[in-house]
């Protein structure tokens, strides 16, 4: 009886001395606690060229021309909007996949599908059918890839005499309206299926197309002379052929 009773005091300090099943020591609670957690270094922001441009340059520019009292109230950009209408992808709906690649490759960004919101007969167009594409930048993005499309993609446009200033809205907002997408240096011709065009919209918060068309032109904008002959062939196009030589050959 002494030995069985010794035994069962052994088994009872042994099950003390041993934690519950499914529950950490608090010892090892303890080390964990007081491990510090590695935490990771915040990234380093890099403030595109153009919005130090804006900040340094155009906003003293602005306030000298149109006497604004306050920083804040200069005409801004606000957002880029780019659109691409896919009338064939009725026709032939891998259109929209290389349509996709080629404005994502562009902006960086995943484009947004749009759908028809009508159903209409003589063009065989049904509610619901993917028709365009559409990205919006804002922010950072935008400032960046304002900054390719003036001093990169513009400039390949062949006998560029100037964007057509006409462009505006009558709030400060300038479409431009690109016909190929092969100026844009992330395209490779080779693998392009077709050529198609786009349309880029920016946005800003001027109040006049005079204050919108001042904001862009401080920013880089190369806008042609009122009045003059504005030519968007690109390269990849055939040339036109001078008046001089169709005469002769008539």
């Amino acid at each position: 009886m002494a030995e069985e009773k010794e035994k069962k005091k052994q088994q009872a300090q042994q099950a003390q001395a041993k934690p519950p099943k499914g529950k950490p020591a608090k010892a090892e609670k303890e080390t964990k606690a007081e491990a510090p957690k590695e935490k990771t270094p915040p990234r380093e922001r890099i403030i595109p060229r153009l919005l130090v441009r804006y900040r340094e340059r155009v906003i003293p520019a602005l306030s000298a021309r149109f006497g604004y009292t306050n920083p804040m109230a200069a005409p801004r950009l606000s957002k880029i909007v780019l659109n691409i209408g896919l009338g064939e992808a009725l026709a032939n709906p891998k259109a929209l996949d290389s349509a996709t690649a080629e404005l994502s490759a562009i902006t960086g960004r995943k484009p947004a599908v749009r759908r028809a919101k009508k159903a209409i007969s003589n063009f065989k167009l049904r509610a619901g059918v993917p028709i365009g594409l559409t990205v919006t930048l804002r922010g950072d993005a935008m400032y960046e890839f304002f900054d390719r499309l003036v001093n990169v993609a513009v400039p390949r446009i062949r006998d560029f005499r100037g964007l057509p200033p006409d462009g505006f809205d009558g709030r400060g907002n300038y479409t431009l309206g690109l016909k190929e997408q092969i100026i844009f240096p992330e395209i490779d011709y080779d693998k392009i299926e077709k050529i198609r065009g786009m349309n880029v919209t920016l946005a800003t918060t001027a109040e006049s197309d005079e204050e919108g068309f001042e904001l862009l032109k401080e920013l880089g904008v190369p806008f042609a002379a009122p009045g003059a002959q504005t030519k968007t062939i690109t390269y990849g196009a055939p040339a036109a052929k001078p008046a001089s030589a169709s005469k002769k050959a008539s």
